[in-house]
């Protein structure tokens, strides 16, 4: 599929009418596919629609739990606004072949595919939001979102949290977490962390280095559930 084609077939699924398609096209440019000209990059869209998001989750979780205390709301709400659950829906909506990038960028590790995806769709809401408001935006969030926010009856626990409780529980004490690496541009940081806990460790990376700390126990458990 080329690249028209594919910009019109994710702009078919995602369900908006843009009045200024132009958005969308930015919204669907990575930084290493301006030459330099970082201005015309999703990369402004991206801060706006990481915004718009937070608030718009906020928004329904409030709506949604109202006997909820505000610190399992923000345990939901972190959970609904990760990288990897914006990437995933960002897979979902096949949002990948719209992605105006050097192929080069597309063969980078899972981490670092997760940051550009989940970036990606932050721009792309921004995008919705300037061309037709916070309403238009609403609409493709509790669409999209759906699903991720009625998963979960108990507000979900991040990998750390259920890594430190596994090790006090048994006595164990606290994980310890060990950055190895930070590579990469400004703009585009890899981090590296291994957590180490009852006799075993597991790496993580991430555009930040909690990012990173929270892969790591999150390979950690993993592993001992394939154990």
């Amino acid at each position: 599929m080329n690249e028209e084609a594919a910009f019109a077939a994710f702009a078919a699924r995602l369900g908006h009418g843009f009045a200024r398609p132009e958005l969308l096209r930015q919204a669907l440019t990575h930084s290493s596919a301006t030459q330099g000209s970082r201005l015309s990059s999703n990369e402004r869209l991206e801060f706006i629609g990481d915004r718009v998001l937070g608030l718009l989750i906020a928004e329904w979780l409030i709506e949604r739990f109202p006997t909820e205390r505000e610190g399992d709301i923000g345990k939901r709400h972190s959970a609904l606004i990760s990288a990897e659950a914006l990437a995933g829906i960002a897979e979902r909506l096949e949002l990948a072949p719209a992605l105006r990038m050097p192929g080069s960028y597309r063969q980078q590790g899972f981490r670092t595919w997760v940051n550009i995806l989940s970036d990606a769709l932050e721009a792309v809401l921004g995008a919705i939001y300037l061309d037709a408001g916070l309403e238009a935006a609403r609409v493709v969030v509790r669409r999209e979102w759906a699903s991720l926010l009625e998963g979960h009856h108990k507000p979900p626990l991040p990998a750390k949290s259920r890594l430190q409780e596994w090790t006090l529980g048994r006595g164990l004490g606290l994980p310890a977490y060990r950055l190895t690496s930070a590579e990469g541009p400004a703009h585009n940081p890899v981090f590296k962390v291994v957590v180490a806990a009852a006799g075993r460790e597991a790496e993580g990376v991430g555009a930040t280095k909690r990012a990173a700390e929270q892969a790591a126990a999150e390979a950690w458990l993993a592993g001992l559930v394939s154990g």
